[in-house]
């Protein structure tokens, strides 16, 4: 193995396995697809030729009889079928396993043994199958072999410049053929460049009407090979001079952009020789032209070679173009390293800012708005390299839904809407595995069984949806299914079995969902290896809050259930306001605010020590956040009250001071902290002083948990 680069390969592996096992799923929705067929054909032939490149020779062996297997389906020699697109899956799966391997080796050799055999019994039906075919056909051998060359490499991989000279003969208007026909015909082919010859054309006492005296060269510039090029004069070919000669192609390794010199294409062509251009390079004059007025050559053979000069330059210019704006591969921590560098500069920026304030130089002052500016483009600019299409984790769901709703003899079809919508790659690979477990449940405990949903007047295949839509600084994930919904009764009696709640409890519907999200809380009947131990729902509800989001599930009975996660966007930088409660700052984030309003001592005394308030004829409560955190002080006569709406509600949180928006960057609480559950980070403004950041989700369910308790006690005793 190359060192240095065996990291590089299984990055580019894990990607082509990823979409391989997308193009095998939707294969084996429309088996004929040629498109399809390609895609897989090709991502096999990279993980091969790649692996044998890099010193993954294992995988490339292993590779080799899947890739051979395509390339059969590609020639129409044999069919997709469902136990094909088995097969590959699993071999998907034991490639997958290899890339992840230190030496490229598979974990179990006789499970690979077995793939491979099964892969090359594939080969083997095939080429049985061709025999009576091969013995009806031999004096048309060579031409299979050509036809079979011809489909192994096909010519729509590459973009290919060719150069064609076609002088028909005299009399071809007699056999019906007009060559402006087979011109336009090229033309269709891709872009083309078409000079005509007309030094033959006799003056016009001597011109037959019938006859033909013209010539062209045309440069074509296809992505459809050679023999696309013959089939347009496959009924003149016989009777015209025809040359066509491969000029350029994507993968020519040529470093100049110019290709070659106009008095080398003209050499190459054989329109002159080198001793005429040597002759004619003594002059200063472009050559062109000193050919021309030497009379060594005829101006339009110096136009074509001009076209072509031209065409091959600009196709150049494209591929280093193409080459240049093209993605590059930065791992990861890197990234990491930029943003947490962006994150200290916009600290350092906010210190600036201060500090100009206090020096009243409008140089200065101007300064700084400059570096503000720059500063704000840099950090959006940096976290937009961060952010990926939400896409790229639908997709790995296709085969969950497969393997999964076989294994339990249902018919489901999984689809997507919003896959292009952006999140930071941190919160994408946070949320796999709360998607997996959602996913599993819609599958197991949402879709009924085939026959059940006949019953029940409902089509025989279920369908989950998996939607993404951005909402403010957020993105909202949905997981639909139209499946049995949920049995808040059944979920009632688990909580009253459990504990949780009493018999006599008066709950919402919400609040009784929000059992499912209880360590160890389970509604099923029979414990299976899918589902039924209680694990699964908490795990979801800890991961979502661990990335500053939330859960919520709505259902009804009989017609399907809807998870929706709402996640943020980035978890480095955020917009959030900045507040004080004495000597002590808080942030809470922006987005989570809907207004602000002044709390005065009068008003918070007509409430009775409840925390509630007549919000233009809302009552609304509020938390009093300098009680909550226990900061002593002299409370202000007038506070103000950030509102913010927690599980559909609006609760108020009651802070001395709101001082404004602010930037601000996220940093972890050290380990001595990582107890604390209502402050999510800190940050430090532009002082030195560090600021909490409130994590409003726990904090206010922890204060109404609380309250409740408190008020359980109060009627207890």
């Amino acid at each position: 193995m190359r060192d240095g680069y065996g990291e590089a390969y299984r990055e580019e592996a894990y990607e082509l396995l990823g979409a391989l096992e997308q193009s095998l799923l939707e294969l084996e929705k429309a088996p004929a697809d040629k498109e399809i067929i390609g895609s897989v054909f090709r991502a096999m032939h990279t993980i091969k030729g790649s692996g044998a490149m890099y010193g993954f020779e294992q995988i490339a062996s292993f590779t080799h009889d899947i890739e051979t297997v395509y390339d059969l389906v590609r020639s129409g020699k044999t069919i997709v079928t469902k136990e094909l697109v088995d097969l590959t899956l699993i071999a998907c799966d034991q490639i997958k396993e290899m890339v992840g391997a230190p030496d490229g080796a598979p974990s179990d050799a006789v499970q690979a043994k077995q793939i491979v055999e099964a892969f090359r019994a594939f080969i083997g039906n095939t080429q049985r199958a061709e025999e009576p075919d091969k013995a009806k056909d031999s004096g048309d051998s060579e031409k299979t072999v050509a036809q079979a060359e011809a489909i192994a490499v096909p010519d729509e991989e590459k973009t290919a410049i060719y150069r064609i000279r076609f002088r028909p003969v005299s009399e071809i208007f007699l056999s019906g053929t007009n060559p402006i026909s087979l011109l336009r015909e090229l033309s269709d082919l891709g872009h083309c460049k078409i000079i005509a010859h007309t030094e033959d054309i006799p003056f016009l006492p001597d011109i037959n009407p019938e006859a033909c005296y013209s010539s062209w060269d045309i440069i074509l510039r296809t992505n459809k090979g050679i023999n696309a090029i013959r089939d347009v004069f496959i009924f003149v070919e016989n009777d015209c001079m025809l040359t066509i000669d491969l000029i350029d192609r994507d993968d020519f390794v040529e470093n100049d952009v110019e290709y070659k010199r106009l008095g080398d294409i003209l050499i190459d062509r054989g329109d002159i020789t080198p001793e005429q251009i040597t002759e004619a390079i003594n002059k200063q004059k472009p050559l062109g032209e000193i050919l021309v007025d030497a009379g060594v050559i005829a101006p339009d053979k110096v136009e074509s070679a001009l076209a072509e000069q031209a065409v091959i330059r600009e196709a150049r210019k494209e591929r280093q173009a193409k080459d240049t704006a093209g993605s590059i591969r930065v791992p990861a921590d890197r990234l990491d390293a930029l943003v947490n560098m962006v994150g200290e500069l916009v600290t350092v920026q906010s210190r600036l800012s201060q500090a100009v304030v206090s020096l009243e130089n409008l140089e200065f002052s101007q300064i700084a708005e400059e570096v503000e500016r720059l500063t704000a483009e840099l950090r959006d600019n940096t976290m937009s390299i961060r952010m990926m299409p939400i896409g790229s984790t639908f997709s790995k769901f296709n085969r969950l839904v497969r393997d999964l709703s076989r294994e339990l003899g249902k018919e489901i079809v999984l689809s997507t809407d919003g896959a292009e919508t952006e999140l930071d790659k941190t919160v994408i690979e946070k949320l796999n595995d709360p998607m997996v477990h959602l996913i599993r449940n819609a599958i197991d405990h949402g879709i009924e069984s085939p026959a059940e949903r006949a019953k029940l007047g409902k089509p025989r295949q279920g369908n989950i949806l998996l939607s993404a839509i951005h909402s403010g600084a957020f993105v909202l994930i949905q997981i639909i299914d139209d499946g049995a919904g949920l049995d808040k009764d059944a979920i009632f009696r688990k909580a009253v079995e459990r504990g949780l709640i009493m018999s006599d409890a008066v709950l919402s519907e919400k609040e009784i969902f929000s059992f499912l999200f209880a360590p160890g809380f389970s509604t099923a009947k029979v414990v299976t290896n899918v589902s039924g131990r209680g694990v699964g729902m908490d795990v979801v509800k800890k991961n979502i809050d661990a990335l500053q989001g939330s859960v919520e599930m709505s259902s009804k009975k009989g017609e399907g259930t809807t998870v929706t996660l709402k996640i943020p966007l980035t978890l480095a930088i955020i917009d959030g306001l900045l507040t004080r409660i004495s000597d002590t700052f808080f942030v809470i984030p922006l987005s989570a605010i809907e207004e602000c309003i002044e709390l005065t001592r009068e008003e918070a005394e007509k409430s009775h020590g409840q925390n509630f308030i007549n919000i233009r004829g809302e009552i609304v409560p509020y938390i009093h956040l300098r009680d909550r955190f226990g900061i002593v002080g002299k409370r202000p006569r007038i506070e103000q009250i950030a509102i913010t709406r927690h599980e559909n509600h609006r609760i108020g949180l009651v802070i001395d001071e709101v001082i404004g928006e602010h930037q601000t960057v996220i940093k972890k609480l050290g380990r001595f902290y990582r107890h604390v559950e209502e402050v999510s980070g800190a940050t430090i403004l532009g002082n030195g002083t560090v600021a909490l950041i409130l994590d409003l989700p726990r904090l206010i369910s922890k204060t109404q948990l609380e309250e409740k308790n408190a008020l359980c006690e109060r009627l207890i005793n």
